[in-house]
């Protein structure tokens, strides 16, 4: 008895469906009846979309499966489809080029996010409600800032930073006293302690624990 190997087979077109369904493929390629062939392409195609059930639910599910019958046939199967049949070439062509989003942000740490909530901050016409809403987005940025610096913040710096992100539209009063304090903010935040000390804590609650 000859034994074959898969490396010295011909390659799979799509490895998913298996080398039992590409020699099917291939056998209905060779037939010559038309009808008999539509026949046989039907019957592959129901035993593909066996074979992935749970993609049953994917928008175009059964026009992708007469696309990869063609695919496997190597585009040389003919039969009446109910969809176009596709050519190489469309399975080649690099898809389309998403231009990035190209805009500028003033203060990067922030991001545009918070840029776009202060420019509804100022828009705000009660002034009592934007002063509210001013201050509550001065904390947003309070906290913005203590995950990029994971350090200290000065409040002063918040209420410039505040200025110069809604170009002296929105300010504060008294910062100091609008702002929650910075230590509460590392705590809050989670960024007081530092990756090596937060193993150690872990490591002296279970020693504690092994104690008791």
């Amino acid at each position: 008895m000859k034994l074959t190997y898969n490396s010295t087979r011909p390659d799979l077109k799509i490895p998913e469906y298996g080398r039992s369904i590409h020699r099917m493929v291939a056998h209905c390629v060779s037939i010559e009846d038309k009808e008999e062939q539509n026949r046989c392409a039907r019957a592959i195609i129901k035993i593909m979309g066996n074979l992935f059930p749970q993609l049953r639910d994917v928008e175009d599910y059964n026009h992708k499966l007469w696309d990869q019958l063609h695919v496997m046939s190597d585009f040389q199967l003919d039969v009446d489809s109910p969809y176009p049949k596709p050519t190489a070439e469309s399975f080649q062509s690099k898809p389309k080029k998403v231009e990035y989003p190209k805009n500028d942000i003033k203060l990067g740490h922030y991001g545009k996010t918070i840029e776009k909530l202060l420019q509804e901050v100022v828009e705000i016409k009660d002034d009592e409600e934007r002063q509210k809403a001013t201050v509550s987005m001065a904390n947003v940025m309070k906290r913005a800032y203590v995950v990029w610096n994971q350090n200290s913040v000065k409040d002063e710096v918040i209420a410039s930073d505040l200025q110069k992100l809604t170009k002296g539209k929105l300010k504060l009063e008294n910062p100091e006293e609008d702002l929650e304090s910075t230590q509460k903010v590392i705590q809050q935040m989670g960024v007081n302690k530092k990756p090596a000390q937060r193993q150690n804590q872990r490591k002296g609650k279970k020693r504690r624990k092994k104690r008791n």
